[in-house]
């Protein structure tokens, strides 16, 4: 069969999201009415695969170890060839509910799958196209499980986007860009344990774990004063005695950890755990320091943003393609584009007040109509930029290549 051309693979992607309109909007009110956190997203689990299974889209639930992952695979026949990943992120905010909108990222990344799929089945394309679901981004990294389980491991491309006000993007007068750096972040949590005694009679006898966390809290706050511009550092304090007439026996703290780049994130988080150490080192009480698994910072690949780009520009919606911008957050997809040429666009959506992320009107903001139909656009134009890796060679040889050149200047 021959190679059909963009025209026809739009048309034919437009014509079916356009048929499953009411259910895609559906799928994404059952999430928001819903909001899990991470690694108990038990309904958006089911209710998406229970979406995919009705399309006929043969999905593996609870895979890879961990009870709200998800696969779905879609080729044309025996057809090899390369495969394009779609990543759909599904977990709330503790309290917020779907402050970040990863409904609206579970929306995109459902609707890019199942479009290339149709393309896929109706064109005879080579490839395949592979869509899974990742818990816990905002909390723990479902993708670096997934990458440890070895569910990349036959991608060659992976593909989401993420929303965020569109007043980030007003002074360009588009409503989002393709491509924009993450830093690393991750978090160490450090328990303090000392003896307790009566506060007044006996007070020699205790050690005071409250010292030890706030030494290393003064320690910490100073250590700001000595770090790049780039870098981040902020916590709180867990757990706190609630009684002033013992020794407090039992502390904990946790810090998250931001910088440029995976190995600059892991040398600061050093330096913190120095000050951890020595507040238990200077009150002799014990510390027992967890560590999260890391976010690596995001890798860009221009290609794909400028594929992305301008297949967004086909479906009336304008786009930046990179920049030289940080985001001041972070994410697993991180960790993804560090393995695999990888796209995590930004589209832009009406927010009240233009608010932030994580805020209570952002979560009003992800649950309107007008959040979903720019995210049915941005599947589709992921799709397509799926078709291309697919059948172009060129193309292809272009993301891998810059993919490599990055990864050798960093």
């Amino acid at each position: 069969m021959a190679i059909p051309n963009k025209g026809e693979v739009q048309a034919a992607i437009n014509t079916y999201i356009a048929s499953l309109e009411q259910p895609l909007r559906a799928l994404n009110k059952k999430i928001v009415e819903n909001p899990e956190l991470a690694y108990k997203e038990y309904i958006a689990h089911d209710s998406i695969c229970d979406f995919l299974d009705s399309l006929g889209i043969p999905t593996t639930r609870h895979v890879y170890g961990l009870s709200t992952a998800f696969e779905a695979t879609a080729k044309a026949g025996n057809a090899h060839g390369r495969c394009v990943n779609f990543n759909a992120e599904y977990d709330a905010l503790p309290g917020l509910g779907h402050a970040c909108g990863h409904n609206l990222i579970a929306t995109a990344s459902v609707t890019g799958f199942i479009a290339l799929a149709y393309a896929i089945g109706k064109f005879g394309l080579p490839g395949q196209a592979q869509l899974l679901g990742t818990p816990a981004e905002e909390d723990g990294g479902g993708k670096v499980d997934l990458i440890r389980a070895g569910a990349y491991e036959n991608v060659d491309a992976s593909l989401m986007v993420h929303p965020l006000s569109e007043e980030e993007f007003t002074k360009d007068k588009v409503i989002g860009i393709a491509g924009r750096s993450s830093i690393s972040c991750y978090d160490v949590v450090a328990t303090y344990r000392g003896v307790s005694a009566h506060a007044a009679a006996n007070p020699w006898e205790g050690r005071n774990a409250l010292d030890a966390l706030v030494m290393a809290y003064n320690g910490i706050s100073m250590l700001r004063q000595q770090i790049e511009t780039d870098e981040r550092i902020h916590g709180s304090i867990i757990q706190a005695p609630t009684a002033t007439n013992a020794i407090p026996e039992l502390t904990c703290t946790k810090y998250t950890i931001r910088s440029r780049t995976i190995d600059r994130a892991r040398v600061l988080g050093g330096r913190v755990r120095k000050c951890l150490e020595a507040g238990a080192m200077a009150t002799e009480c014990s510390v027992e320091i967890e560590e999260t698994q890391i976010y690596a910072d995001l890798v860009v690949n221009p290609p794909l943003c400028e594929s992305f780009q301008e297949y967004m520009s086909d479906l009336g919606e304008t786009i930046l393609s990179h920049d030289e911008l940080l985001m001041a957050g972070s994410t697993d997809q991180g960790n993804v584009s560090q393995i695999v040429p990888a796209l995590h666009g930004l589209i832009g959506i009406p927010v009240l007040d233009g608010a932030k992320n994580h805020t209570r009107q952002f979560t009003a903001a992800a649950a309107t109509d007008e959040a979903h139909r720019r995210m049915i656009v941005a599947g589709k134009a992921m799709a397509m930029t799926g078709w291309r890796l697919l059948v172009d060679d060129d193309f292809y040889g272009m993301t891998s290549r810059e993919f490599a050149e990055t990864k050798n200047r960093r």
